[in-house]
């Protein structure tokens, strides 16, 4: 039997490594699913129950797996879906594949059923690399670029595919003119900043006496170099969302999250520092960083793309996070005093008491902030976290302590909501021996979150270790919202665009043979999240928590941290309104950043 154009690709595919496919069927990629039949499932085929929830945990798959992240949609309305989740990937940096049906070339310009002008659809999100096969020598040419492209650029590409053509006979590029050859090989390699660049930049951080350190994503892979530099500037590290994971938050001199959804330390390290060292990250809001002309600035990331925005850096270093710091350490001045050093791990240690007596302040019926900290000592060293947009990303930065080799992350640059459930499931099939927790809203979880455990409870016999804990915060509000509306006009909640139906979550979960269990008193919450890690296999565990808890700007005074809460859900009314002011002028002034952090 010959070998069609569908079965070359599966066979490529193979080829570069590539073990799972996320998707979803329609007879835009009939020949595609023939050929998967052909090769017994290889790559793997996962089928989620909607295109963007493909694209979703395609981008999950690549983050925590370190790897390219493929999903594959039919034409017309299953291209459409994928957007979204391409954009994600986009906006993070992320590499993934999408692999779209076409009509037949036959229909084309025809006003067909189906038949939408795909490389319009596409040039802006795959605006590294998007192309339409039409003859079968085009192939594996476009196909090993996209994905070359994918990981060089970190970056979604897309390889659009005709229907009759997917049907072809395969026949290789020949060597003749205007044949187009191909080859598989990815050589690893690493970008280095000039000697004099790094001599420049040791100059500028030898020169301060308050240095701080801001790192992302692409600080991941150099962990004990960012604790050496730290420990020789004496410098504290505030990361930004996507780099959570990045250093251990067990770690005195890490002041956590930056941002609208940050801490108060970071906000200071930044506001009081001389001397700002970034490592890959382009998080994008000034107004959290040092005011212009009071810090010098040294950046390092690996794109040049990125480099020289958000900030006056003196100096930016063009190379790999870890490779740059190696050459750059010896470079650097050993003594230093402690006196800001110290202040910066009180100043965390304040703001870790100062987080627990808010989650221990009494709400109706269940505090958001201690349902994210009571989880927090029960999480597995090797757990993989994700967290959806909304106000349940501001418990996750602020209460749950990254260490040993947790991994999580969230959509930080778009805020998408619904992407804490199929990240999950991405993940899961990264690393089926490793637990995956979600945290996620009642509003992302009605969104997508509900139908995607459908997946879950699909695939859950696939995974080694089969726990996927879903913790649902129900407060029947779209919160983060509600928050942003008090902030710009001090006007209550609007009902009709912000309150959600109470779902019985957790009944859901069991009516598909998944753990499901509601918790509505905070005596409860500990044990919830216990038997959701201890479930074998996927669980829903649904929490009853109050709306009215603030999600308190990082701006706010220590003591508007340590009263806000008690006196905005309490009583007091004098006090309350007073506060209320207060944080609704900070919070007017930084609410471009609102629920978006990277």
């Amino acid at each position: 039997m010959s070998t069609k154009v569908a079965d070359h690709i599966l066979a490529r595919l193979r080829e570069w490594d590539v073990e799972h496919v996320f998707g979803y069927p329609g007879d835009g990629i009939n020949g595609l699913l023939a050929a998967w039949g052909r090769a017994e499932d290889q790559p793997r085929f996962i089928q989620s129950r909607h295109e963007e929830m493909s694209a979703f945990e395609a981008v999950g798959y690549a983050k925590f797996g370190h790897r390219l992240g493929v999903c594959a949609a039919t034409s017309g309305p299953g291209a459409i879906h994928l957007l979204n989740g391409l954009y994600d990937a986009k906006l993070d940096h992320v590499p993934v594949l999408a692999i779209v049906g076409q009509t037949h070339r036959s229909a084309m310009g025809g006003s067909y059923q189906q038949e939408v002008d795909l490389h319009t659809l596409f040039k802006d999100v795959a605006s590294d690399f998007v192309e339409t096969v039409t003859v079968p020598e085009q192939l594996p040419n476009v196909l090993d670029r996209a994905i070359r492209t994918a990981y060089a650029r970190r970056c979604p590409t897309a390889v659009i595919i005709p229907g009759d053509v997917q049907e072809l006979d395969y026949s290789p590029p020949t060597h003749e003119f205007k044949m187009v050859p191909s080859s598989l090989d990815r050589s690893g390699w690493t970008a280095l900043p000039s000697q004099t660049s790094l001599e420049r930049a040791a100059e500028v951080l030898n020169a301060g006496d308050k240095a701080a350190i801001l790192i992302g994503q692409g600080a991941a892979g150099a962990r004990a170099e960012v604790e050496e530099i730290a420990a020789l500037l004496g410098a504290g590290v505030a990361k930004a969302l996507l780099g959570k994971d990045a250093l251990s938050d067990e770690l005195p001199y890490v002041t956590g999250s930056i941002g609208l959804l940050g801490t108060r330390p970071s906000y200071e390290l930044m506001r009081d520092c001389d001397t700002l060292l970034t490592i890959g990250s382009s998080f994008p809001y000034t107004q959290f960083l040092p005011e212009f002309g009071k810090a010098r600035g040294v950046q390092i990331d690996i794109d040049p793309h990125m480099v020289g925005m958000r900030y006056p850096y003196e100096v930016n270093l063009v190379g790999d996070a870890k490779a740059t710091l190696q050459r750059l350490i010896p470079l650097l001045d050993r003594d230093r005093g402690r006196e800001w050093f110290d202040e910066i791990c009180a100043s965390a240690a304040r703001w870790r008491e100062v987080m627990e007596r808010r989650a221990g302040l009494s709400a109706d019926p269940v505090n958001p902030e201690y349902v994210a900290r009571a989880l927090d000592p029960m999480l597995p060293d090797n757990a993989i976290i994700t967290s959806d947009s909304g106000s349940v990303a501001n418990w996750y930065a602020r209460h749950l302590t990254i260490r040993g080799e947790m991994r999580s992350s969230l959509s930080g640059t778009l805020a998408t909501m619904g992407c804490g459930v199929p990240y999950a499931i991405g993940a899961k099939f990264a690393h089926p021996d490793r637990p995956a927790i979600a945290l996620v809203g009642d509003g992302a979880m009605q969104m997508n979150g509900l139908a995607e455990l459908i997946t879950a409870a699909k695939y859950r016999h696939q995974w080694e270790d089969p726990r996927l804990v879903v913790g649902v915060w129900n407060n029947q509000d779209l919160n983060q919202v509600t928050w942003e509306l008090r902030a710009m006009g001090g006007a209550p909640s609007f009902l009709p665009s912000q309150e959600l139906p109470d779902v019985p979550y957790a009944a859901f979960a069991r009516s598909i043979g998944l753990t499901g269990i509601r918790v509505e008193k905070p005596g409860d919450v500990e044990a919830g999240w216990r038997a959701g890690l201890e479930a074998e296999g996927p669980a829903v565990i649904e929490f009853l928590t109050d709306p009215s808890v603030p999600p308190i700007p990082p701006h706010a005074t220590w003591e508007q941290m340590e009263a806000t809460a008690e006196s905005l859900l309490k009583g007091d009314a004098e006090r309350s309104s007073v506060i209320r002011q207060g944080l609704k002028a900070k919070m007017q002034e930084f609410l471009p950043g609102v629920g978006r952090q990277r």
